[in-house]
């Protein structure tokens, strides 16, 4: 500061005597003035400020106390343990497992070459969550593998660990844990494209299908723009994800109609002293189960509709009276109402076929069966599987040929379904089912103004 005030008043004198050779009559007694004033005030200010060589000058010594070290136990020195997760495939050795967790351990892969428990938990078994834990030279410490086997409230839960002896393996089993999430999705090209763009499980498409099955025809009825919502089930395992839970709520726009779905429980028993089972419900308290089911197999691509085609043996244009649901041999074909068996054997181009009868004169036909798992006479119940999907008769390729027939006339399997009968919510139940529904009608809202992520 005192050096700038100098430095001012130096600028300030060298302006005067500039100005002063220019108007030395008329100015000399102002410049005089303005001299004495900046330069006595420059002078002052710099003598208050002191000679910094006569500062006192101290030295301070402080003793510092060093942290206390953590020695290692065997040989002096800290340990480093490394995690990496991973998920097995069906092609998987040991040595490419290991490989891909950062594991470099002969002795370990050796093990897992070896141990009846690790190869049958690990190998050619695609889809389970697999964590290695290494030491700073990537030897295996412990590796532990995570799977959920069926729809049990358990997972499974295999870990291998290494002691003074080389490695044990057991198999543990711990409970499911429930997180709810959200996504939302547009249709483009079709429905699993859409929940593959949102990050969800087919698994979730699958329920949604089901869910509105009687209102929406997802093998022909869906348009680009078509967008949905839901709020579903995550289960885990030791805070990693193993499998999708149960779809909580959907809402799906279809051609610009809006239809909406929670799943949905009574509480107490019925009138046979059952306890009242769950299922899926609009959010007004309309049950979203029919008397029939629009599909006979699981959700899946369909070949032809109830349209005409040409037909691939008779090499003409023909109506095609019945639906085609393509699918592989093997596949579980169901009965989509409950009936009666009415015959089961084989028929013609049919080949392998069925018969039900149901009430109301209606009946319906699955053909192309590779085999029969009823018998003529018997009792079967909507979802029951009756057959498995073939190539018999006059069929070109694996597929379910299936037909809908009402006083022996063809209908549309389609129409047939969201014709058929729904029942509400029961009366007492009401309450308990509004207060869930706005809960769900919020989470709804959330999930829809969420933006689709790509599957992980």
């Amino acid at each position: 500061m005192i050096n700038t005030a100098l430095n001012r008043g130096q600028a300030l004198l060298l302006t005067s005597v500039t100005t002063l050779a220019k108007y030395p009559k008329h100015l000399t007694t102002i410049v005089a003035a303005t001299l004495l004033a900046g330069g006595g005030g420059a002078w002052a200010l710099a003598s208050l400020g002191p000679d910094v060589s006569q500062l006192p000058v101290r030295m301070v010594l402080e003793a510092v106390q060093p942290l206390p070290q953590v020695a290692d136990a065997d040989a002096g020195v800290r340990s480093l343990n490394l995690y990496r997760s991973d998920i097995t495939r069906d092609t998987d050795s040991a040595d490419t497992l290991l490989k891909r967790l950062g594991v470099d351990d002969p002795q370990a892969a050796q093990f897992l070459r070896t141990d009846p428990l690790a190869w049958q938990s690990l190998f050619s078994r695609s889809g389970r969550n697999v964590t290695a834990e290494t030491n700073d030279t990537h030897q295996l410490t412990k590796l532990s593998a995570r799977w959920s086997p069926d729809d049990g409230p358990n997972f499974k839960r295999l870990v291998i660990e290494r002691d003074a002896n080389g490695f044990t393996a057991h198999l543990e089993s711990a409970p499911l844990v429930a997180s709810t999430r959200l996504a939302s999705g547009i249709i483009q090209s079709s429905l699993f494209a859409a929940t593959d763009e949102a990050g969800l499980h087919d698994n979730i498409a699958i329920q949604m299908a089901e869910m509105f099955s009687g209102d929406i025809d997802f093998r022909r009825a869906l348009r680009k723009n078509d967008h949905f919502s839901v709020v579903y089930e995550v289960l885990e395992g030791d805070g990693e994800p193993l499998r999708t839970g149960r779809v909580l709520s959907a809402e799906f726009v279809n051609a610009g109609k809006v239809f909406q779905a929670m799943w949905f429980q009574p509480p107490g028993t019925g009138s046979n002293g059952q306890i009242n089972a769950g299922g899926y419900y609009s959010l007004d308290g309309q049950s979203l189960r029919r008397a029939f089911l629009s599909s006979p197999v699981a959700f899946s691509r369909v070949t032809s509709g109830f349209s005409m085609r040409f037909h691939p043996i008779l090499k003409l244009w023909k109506r095609h009276l019945g639906t085609d649901f393509a699918a592989p041999t093997g596949t579980p074909a169901r009965t989509v109402g409950d009936g009666v068996v009415e015959f089961a054997g084989v028929q013609n181009g049919y080949g392998n076929v069925i018969f039900i009868q149901h009430r109301n004169h209606t009946e319906t036909v699955y053909a192309h069966l590779s085999k029969v798992l009823v018998n003529r006479g018997q009792n079967v119940t909507q979802g029951q599987t009756i057959g498995l999907v073939g190539a018999t008769g006059w069929a070109t390729g694996p597929h379910l040929h299936f037909e809908v027939r009402v006083n022996g006339v063809q209908q549309d399997p389609m129409k047939m379904a969201q014709s058929s009968e729904t029942v509400p919510v029961p009366a007492a139940a009401m309450p308990l089912f509004k207060r869930v529904a706005s809960n769900f009608k919020a989470e709804l809202q959330a999930a829809a103004r969420m933006q689709p992520t790509r599957f992980e």
